[in-house]
Formats: C-alpha cells, structure tokens, sequence
C-alpha cells in the first residue's frame, strides 16, 4: 500500500485521494462491463458498519449480498450452499402458507428457528443459482477467506484497500477507509451505479438484437414469398408454351424414343399469310380474217 499512501501524521497514514479517484473511475468501468456482458455481483460486508450499506445498495441495484459472517464453501463448495437457500425458501412457502400453525407448538418454534437462522446468512443469495462474475468486498483483511475462494475460482475481486491491506490479492484496489461508514456508503453507491449502468447498457443491446433478428426474420420471410411468387409464374407459364416466334400458342411435338416427330393431324395453324389466288385473265379474242 505504500505506494497509495500520501504521507503520514501522528502515526496515521493518509491515503492520496488522487489516486483514489482515479482508481475508482476504473473499477466503475470495469463493473459495467462486468454487468454488461451478463454477469452478476456479489456484495460482501460483514463488518458493523457495512451492514447496512451492503443491504441497501446491492437491492438498489439488483445484486446479490453477504451482510453477516461469511461461511466457508460459499464458493468452492456452492452446491451444498445452494441446498441450504432451497430449503430456506421451502420453509418460507410453508410458512406463508400457514403450515407452521397446524404443528404442534414446539415443531412449529424449531422450524420457525432454523428458518431464521438460514434467512440470517442467505437472504441476501435467495436468487443466486450461479456463481456470481465479480465481488465488491469491503475490508478484505476480514474477509480473507472469502478473497481466498474468488481467488481459486477464478472470479474478479473489487475492493475497498485501506493502509493495512495488500492490494495484490484483488484485481480492482480501491484505495479507502474501510472502517468509516461515509467511505464505504460513498465507494459502495458508486459500485452499484455502476452496476445499474452496465444493466441498462445489456438491455438495451439485447433489445437491439431482437430488433436485428426481427428485422432479418421479415427479410427472409420476403425473400421466401418473392421466390414462391416466381415459381408460381413459371409454373403458369410453361404450359401451354408460348411461341414468341409466331406469336400464337403453340403445342411442344410429340417425340418418339428415336427422337424423330410424330406426325399428328392436328396441328396449330400459325399465322401464315394465305396464297393468293391467280387473277383470272379473260381469254384474247381471236381476230378473224374479213
């Protein structure tokens, strides 16, 4: 971290806030891309005073959260944590749909207990059925087997760093105070803006490729009725073919497997001028002899 730290005074150090600018300009463009190619967030913050910031902003932008104490396998183990969410929503179904009032009391007060003890660590992953493309973490000192899973999953960690971090374990540092509540609710509200940017940036390229899709769909239905049109038009005109050398309708001659024509008594008269007949000439009148 030494080289994000300004100076040092009284023996704390104080991190250069023109650094911190511009790293969190680049973290907020990786995060759109990140959310624009398809992927999904995972907030994690359990500390006290990221609790309730981590809640807030992953609901406001639609990404999944970790606000209570991180269990391990989140990740590398994340079948057996997704059979723990399914049964938390089986038990909120049941719930709300009144099955806890027909049991005896005391089963009804154990499973009432079990769900809020799963609803404490889960609520925040209740839609996750994959794992997520990138982390916000804040603090990553706590959360360092958390940081350890991403890591050996090959998943991109955003990060608040403070002095006594190591900012090699994330691929996007975030130099900040990760302990006072304005820092994180400041660089947490910027992660999730981010967030909304790059979704409504996927929505509207999805939208732009039903158009494109559409668009090719109408050309080649088009294409398609053109061609039936042309066939339909030739069908037509094949028979009776037409003699554009007489200019009448003629029939194709019958051929025999010699290929010679076979004659036929009837034929199509074509236009032929008719033979003139020889003008009659009155007979010379002999001369006689007076």
């Amino acid at each position: 971290m030494k080289r994000y730290i300004f100076t040092q005074r009284n023996g704390i150090h104080i991190i250069d806030l023109q650094q911190t600018l511009g790293l969190i300009n680049e973290a907020y463009r990786a995060m759109v891309q990140v959310v624009a190619d398809g992927g999904k967030i995972l907030f994690v913050g359990t500390k006290r005073q990221a609790q309730e910031v981590v809640e807030s902003e992953a609901e406001r932008c639609g990404m999944w959260y970790v606000n209570q104490r991180w269990l391990g396998g989140t990740l590398t183990n994340f079948q057996t944590i997704r059979g723990r969410i399914n049964h938390m929503i089986d038990l909120q179904q049941k719930r709300d749909a009144g099955y806890f009032r027909v049991l005896p009391k005391k089963e009804g007060v154990k499973l009432r207990d079990t769900l809020n003890r799963l609803e404490k660590y889960f609520l925040g992953m209740r839609e996750m059925n994959e794992l997520p493309k990138a982390l916000f973490v804040i603090d990553i000192g706590k959360e360092d087997i958390c940081i350890a899973e991403a890591r050996r999953m090959g998943i991109q960690i955003f990060a608040i760093v403070d002095t006594d971090c190591d900012p090699d374990k994330v691929t996007h540092s975030i130099p900040g105070n990760d302990d006072a509540v304005r820092s994180i609710r400041l660089i947490a509200g910027r992660m999730a803006s981010a967030a909304l940017e790059g979704a409504a940036q996927r929505e509207a390229m999805l939208l732009a490729e039903q158009e494109e899709a559409a668009l090719l769909e109408q050309a080649r239905r088009e294409e398609l009725q053109l061609t039936e049109d042309d066939e339909v038009e030739m069908t037509e005109g094949s028979d009776p073919v037409t003699s554009e050398l007489f200019g009448e309708e003629a029939e194709i001659p019958a051929m025999d497997s010699e290929g010679r024509e076979i004659a036929s008594l009837e034929r199509t008269v074509v236009d032929e001028p008719a033979p003139s007949e020889p003008e009659a000439t009155e007979p010379a009148s002999s001369s006689s002899g007076s």
